[in-house]
This record gives structure tokens, sequence and C-alpha cells, in this order.
């Protein structure tokens, strides 16, 4: 069965959040100042078991969800995520995926466990290079090499590896040369992401945003990249190849204030604590942990998850450059929902 909303947007995506907890404070998701040693994260009963996940997981897969992936927070914080990871493969069909993003930090112990469980790929985040700022930007002493060594071990293990950097202007604009650099060297992707508005406590200002374009034309600069043509409508990135190495991963550019995407968005979301998002940006979830824990059965909550769905016609990206200060909304912050 596939189910789709109002715009015809089939629920091809779901991405869970098995934690609101995590180990940095990035200032564009978890700045230290809103989240300091008072933040009152999830108690552990609100968050939902393996089993719940498990449970729903199957159900979305049902409706026609071909990629899960695992986020948080920090997911690898999250324990025995290992054994989570083997029954969610367990749910997806032969040619389904499942991923996981992190900020790499835990990744290398982890990895090769990770890849013996069934995890397909990995993203990581890494925003910086240079040490001072990376640790700036993520609000933390940790420096770089140990996402560095992150990577490497998810490499070794024979997970698929992708790089994600939050460009923000004056804070790491430096850095986007360098990184494409690692990328390239590495033979994996990376994706430059403008910053965005998620969530009310990041401080968020359009003067803030690097568009895309003018990152690719800095990245002109030192390298020779070619458009990818992409077939698939509900790909977030645009996509670019090194035209001297083919062999070498593509850079990409995910432009959600710039050129939204909104039209193609096929991406369900899944809380820490069982709320069901429609959008990164929606202004309240609908809440699965509920029915779950009352005891509705398969059918109930497929029926539940179908309406939501066919009701859905979100397209917060298109309409923030018209919207007014008033018509702006609290949005649930990305350490909560997810990225």
């Amino acid at each position: 069965m596939v189910t789709s909303d109002t715009r015809n947007r089939p629920m091809r995506d779901l991405r869970i959040s098995v934690t609101d907890r995590c180990n940095l404070r990035c200032r564009y998701c978890m700045p230290a100042e809103r989240f300091g040693r008072d933040h009152r994260f999830l108690p552990d009963d609100a968050v939902l078991t393996d089993d719940e996940i498990v449970r729903l997981a199957g159900i979305f897969v049902g409706l026609g969800t071909h990629k899960l992936r695992i986020t948080g927070g920090e997911p690898l914080l999250r324990a025995g995520l290992p054994q989570l990871v083997a029954r969610l493969t367990s749910r997806l069909p032969a040619d389904g995926d499942l991923a996981l993003t992190t900020n790499g930090t835990l990744l290398q112990k982890l990895a090769p466990r990770l890849r013996d469980a069934g995890l397909h790929r990995v993203t990581i985040s890494l925003d910086a290079l240079d040490p001072d700022i990376f640790s700036r930007l993520g609000g933390t002493s940790l420096e770089p090499k140990r996402v560095l060594a992150g990577i490497n071990a998810a490499l070794s293990a024979g997970l698929g590896v992708k790089i994600n950097t939050v460009v923000k202007r004056d804070v790491n604009e430096s850095q986007v040369v360098p990184l494409a650099k690692l990328a390239h060297d590495l033979h994996v992707p990376i994706r430059f992401i403008e910053f965005m508005d998620v969530g009310t406590t990041n401080g968020w200002n359009h003067h803030h945003v690097v568009p895309s374009a003018e990152l690719i034309a800095r990245l002109a600069e030192h390298f020779d990249l070619a458009k990818v043509h992409q077939p698939d409508l509900s790909e977030t990135a645009r996509r670019y190849h090194h035209t001297e190495a083919p062999e070498s991963a593509e850079v990409g550019f995910i432009s959600s204030v710039s050129e939204p995407f909104c039209r193609d968005c096929t991406r369900a979301r899944l809380s820490a604590d069982g709320k069901f998002f429609t959008c990164l940006f929606a202004s309240g979830g609908h809440d699965l942990r509920s029915l779950l824990r009352i005891g509705a059965d398969d059918a109930a909550l497929t029926r539940t998850i179908t309406g939501i769905w066919n009701a859905r016609g979100d397209r917060y990206s298109e309409q923030r450059a018209h919207a007014t200060p008033g018509d702006r909304h609290d949005k649930p912050e990305m350490s909560y929902i997810g990225g």
C-alpha cells in the first residue's frame, strides 16, 4: 500500500529520532545557553521503547516507506542501538535502506557493530576542520579529529559515508573549500546545507544564510564541477561531480531557504517520544505513543497514520519568504524532532 498527501507526495522516508539528548551543543541546533545543565530532557519512560519503534516502523513500511533513517539528538547515545538496528533491518523490504545521522564523535568504536547489525549508511555532521571553529560552532571541547576517526572507522567497516555541513555566514564559510577537498580525497559525498530556521532557539536570521549559489561559485574557483542529472525528484540536494576525477564522490547543496523543494518532499518524522511530524517545520506532531500504550492494534495505527498523511499539505519553506512576523509559529527543535 502506498499513501499520498494532498499534493500527491508519497510517504517514502521515515526519520526516527531515538533520543533528544546530544553530547554537543551546536549553535544551529542545541545552543548551550538554552540547553544547559538545567535543561529537562525527556524522561526515560516517555521515550519509545525498541519494541514500539520497530512496530511503528513496520507499519510505515507497509504504507510504502522504503527508507528509514535513525536520528536524534545524537543517536549513538542510545543504549543497545546495534540491536535496534538489527530489528529495523528485518522490517525493511529487500530494496529498502537503513541509514543513521550522527555527529561522529562516538562512531569509532560502534561502526563495526552497526555494520554487522545491518546498517547501510551513515551521514556524519562535520562543520569545520579548524579546531577553533569546530569548538565554537559545536559548543564542545572535542576536536574535529574525533569525527575524522569516526569517518575512517565507518569506511573501514564497509559503511556508506556522507558528510553534512551546515554553513553559517561569518562563522564557518572559510571551511567550505577544505571540507570539499577532504571529501574529494576520501571519495565520499559531501552536502552543504543552508542554515535553516528549525526550532526557535538557534537565533536564525536571513543574514546568516549563505545561499547555495554563492557556495557553488566559490567551489568552482577550486574544482571543476559538473551538474549530475537527477531523475529522482524527491532528492533534496542538487548534486555535482568532479569532472577531473569522476570516480571521486559528489558535492551536493541543500537549499531549503533559497530554493525550497517542498513539492517533492516525501519525508515523515517520528520524535523520540512517539509524535508523528509531517514536516521539519511543523507546529506540532500527532501522538502515536498514546495509541500504542492504550493497546491500539496495527489496523487502528495504520488508519491513523494514513489519515494524517492524506491530509498533509505542508510547504513551509515555500511560504517562508512571504511570511510576516505574525505568521511565524513555534516549531519543534531539531534535537527533538530529528534532522
